[in-house]
């Protein structure tokens, strides 16, 4: 056992090593005096300005090469610029040990041991992390003595939402290094002491003040995220990367890996997805307390670069911006986009609340009216997919449901010498398309009831078999009853608004089946409200407001990403969520070994719900079919051609200003095309010329498609 002069003399040889540095008070003076901002510190030491922020509060402290560096630079400044009374720092001071009582627990309502159960009660926070503190050298206090470090009190970073939810002190989420700092929103830094996975655990849970408050009163508290970097993973025993067959973001880590077994023997489980990108650890609940704690590995792929642009790659302190940012405006992640997209929808509609029996006056689970309940609901044979039970075997053959997003293109043939004279073809985007169409939509919360000769009720969700063929609209617009475009050639499975669209078209419908649902509701409006809320509040935050003008707009859409790519990131994630979500309504089996007529995991979910997708998605392309239609009614001009919520028109200029309709006082006129930065209104997608418009119609393939012109092949978005 080492005596204490010895080990104090070690510590002194490594202090010794290290540049002297002045306090974190006196780095700010001498940059402001210098007349340099933080933003050209940050470029010329090529780190980040959130980085160069916790320098000077004392946060965290540079390393080498940097650190080197940095004190060169200060002791220039000083020369320059003395200052009487500048005190120096050694270097970073033993983090303090800090707790707080934990606040009473909440009442606990009916669970179960599996965090996946939508029933379990929130765990509210036990006590205040440990916080690194750098005082200035001299201050004669050993390190037990010293002042417990508070939170500054300069304002919330742009784009933070404060929740003030005392239990969680230090916001829904850290990002984790391989020196043991927790980076978390507004620039905390936490001291993470872990070696291990459940040492992790068991820090997260105890100590880091991380998590976040229920989005309902039936719900549950969101379980605190823990992100690993490429070294942090390492250091805590796991591989750097996941190799296989597979895509990586498939991959787990096999059951026998030291990690699991080290996770099994401190008695933490793991949900059935295992352990891959997205892990959870959890504990049965103990005393009615929470216990899980959710883990993404970001060399594994956790973050999806097509959702995420660009995060991975960020410092840890903007890791934990973006994804905090995102955590308190729509979720704390706990998978893809579309996984947090489907998790939103139950967080805010919690299937199950706490009832009191009449019998035994026991509080007890029971229905939350307006939820989807907590078992799953089998579909229609006409709104399952193929390989679904209630179709392989039963011998149905009446086909299905085919809600899907316009891929339409206008016959070359079609197009007037006058279209093929302007000298571009413009592609208008409808932001967040499915968003919008979810607004105030009525869905089917109950099973489906099988209808024999129904008459047709648009008030009442669910797929109708009629014949809507003849029905025989203008070649030069898309048919509003199929995702082709195309005109249909007899009878055929619709969901309810398509059929409505053709009564509002002035056509009478005769249905020959359905399968309705009686009990209904808007079970998206929370959801569609969130989500609205967050896509227009960020897109604020990067200056694109809705009191622009629609030239100001447009100005303003042409930059925003630059503005802060953080933002930018969050934007995208939040447009991913949408996306996402409503595709894993309909998720489809996976895995190589699945055949047809297995049940597959998500069809336990009672959120696996085909018919929902298709009301969205069937009202999403109605809503672009009226546009169009009103667009040729107003104006005379015709698309090109459609792929999901990006349509393209021929234009005699370079901007939508150029064709849309404007009253003779400016505004822009209802029913069609308009220009904002809310859901379902539009905004630019691209332009190329009108010549390479046409010559892509006459090779096969859809302008919308390529409009951007950045060679990048969009894909059709099937909300898949």
């Amino acid at each position: 056992m080492p005596s204490q002069e010895e080990l104090f003399e070690a510590v002194d040889a490594l202090l010794e090593g290290l540049p002297q540095l002045p306090a974190p008070a006196e780095r700010a003076r001498l940059r402001e005096a210098a007349g340099v901002s933080q933003t050209k510190l940050a470029q010329a030491l090529r780190s980040t300005v959130q980085t160069v922020k916790n320098w000077e509060n004392g946060r965290t402290e540079p390393r080498p090469p940097r650190l080197q560096a940095y004190q060169r630079l200060l002791e220039g400044w000083a020369a320059k610029y003395p200052h009487a009374a500048a005190p120096a720092a050694t270097g970073p001071a033993p983090a303090l040990h800090t707790h707080t009582p934990a606040p009473a627990p909440e009442p606990a309502s009916p669970g179960h041991d599996e965090p996946d159960s939508e029933a379990l009660p929130g765990r509210p926070a036990t006590a205040a992390p440990r916080r690194p503190a750098f005082p200035a050298a001299g201050e004669g206090q050993p390190p037990a003595a010293r002042p417990a470090p508070r939170r500054s009190a300069r304002p919330a970073a742009k784009g933070a939402v404060q929740s003030g939810d005392p239990r969680f002190p230090n916001g829904p989420l850290a990002v984790l290094d391989g020196d043991g700092r927790a980076y978390g929103m507004d620039g905390i830094v936490l001291d993470c002491p872990a070696r291990t996975v459940a040492e992790l655990a068991e820090w997260t849970l105890a100590e880091s003040g991380l998590g976040a408050p229920r989005l309902h009163r039936y719900g549950k508290d969101c379980d605190p995220l823990i992100v690993l970097t490429a070294a942090a993973a390492v250091k805590l025993g796991l591989p750097e990367r996941l190799e296989g067959p597979e895509q990586r973001r498939s991959l787990r880590l096999p059951a026998d890996h030291p990690v699991v077994k080290q996770v099994t023997k401190a008695k933490w489980k793991l949900t059935q997805r295992g352990f891959g990108p997205w892990a959870r650890i959890y504990r049965p609940a103990r005393e009615g307390l929470r216990q899980c704690v959710q883990l993404a590995v970001l060399s594994w792929d956790a973050l999806d670069a097509r959702a995420w642009p660009g995060v991975a790659e960020m410092e840890p302190a903007d890791i934990a911006r973006v994804l905090g940012v995102y955590a308190q405006r729509v979720i704390t992640p706990r998978g893809s986009t579309a996984v947090s997209g489907l998790e939103l929808m139950t967080a805010l509609r919690p299937p199950t609340r706490a009832v009191q029996d009449g019998a035994s006056g026991m509080w007890v689970s029971g229905h939350n009216p307006g939820s989807l309940g907590s078992e799953p609901v089998d579909p229609a044979p006409p709104e399952a997919t193929e390989e679904h039970p209630v179709v392989v075997g039963t011998g149905w053959t009446g086909g299905f449901l085919d809600e899907e997003a316009y891929q339409w293109v206008r016959d070359v043939d079609l197009l007037t010498g006058e279209e093929a004279a302007l000298p571009w073809a413009v592609g208008l985007d409808l932001n967040t398309a499915f968003l919008a169409a979810a607004a105030r939509l009525v869905v089917g919360l109950s099973g489906p009831q099988y209808v024999k000769r129904p008459h047709f009720d648009k008030r009442i969700p669910g797929s109708w078999l009629v014949d809507l063929s003849h029905i025989e609209l203008d070649a030069r617009l898309p048919s509003p009853f199929t995702p082709t475009g195309r005109r249909p050639e007899g009878p055929a499975w619709y969901q309810t608004h398509t059929v409505a669209y053709a009564q509002e078209l002035g056509y009478d419908v005769h249905p020959v089946e359905a399968y309705l649902r009686r009990e209904t509701g808007a079970y998206l409006d929370p959801w569609h409200d969130r989500l609205r809320t967050a896509y227009v509040d960020t897109l604020a935050d990067l200056g694109v407001t809705k009191d622009l003008s629609d030239p100001e707009f447009l100005a303003a859409m042409e930059h925003h990403k630059q503005l802060d790519p953080a933002l930018a990131a969050v934007l995208a994630a939040v447009k991913a969520t949408v996306k996402g979500g409503v595709g894993k309504l309909r998720e489809r089996p996976q895995g190589r070994h699945y055949k047809d007529g297995e049940r597959w995991p998500a069809l336990e979910r009672p959120t696996w719900r085909p018919d929902i997708r298709a009301a969205v998605i069937s009202k999403a392309r109605v809503n672009m079919h009226r546009k169009i239609l009103n667009m040729a009614k107003m104006t005379g001009r015709y698309p090109l051609a459609v792929l999901s919520d990006c349509v393209v028109y021929p234009s005699p200029g370079r901007s939508p200003l150029d064709f849309l309709p404007y009253s003779t006082s400016g505004k822009p006129i209802p029913g069609t095309f308009r220009l904002g930065p809310t859901p379902g209104l539009a905004k630019v997608e691209g332009v190329q010329t009108m010549a390479w418009a046409v010559d892509v119609m006459e090779q096969g393939h859809n302008p919308a498609r390529h409009i951007k012109g950045d060679g990048h092949d969009a894909v059709a978005d099937e909300g898949e």
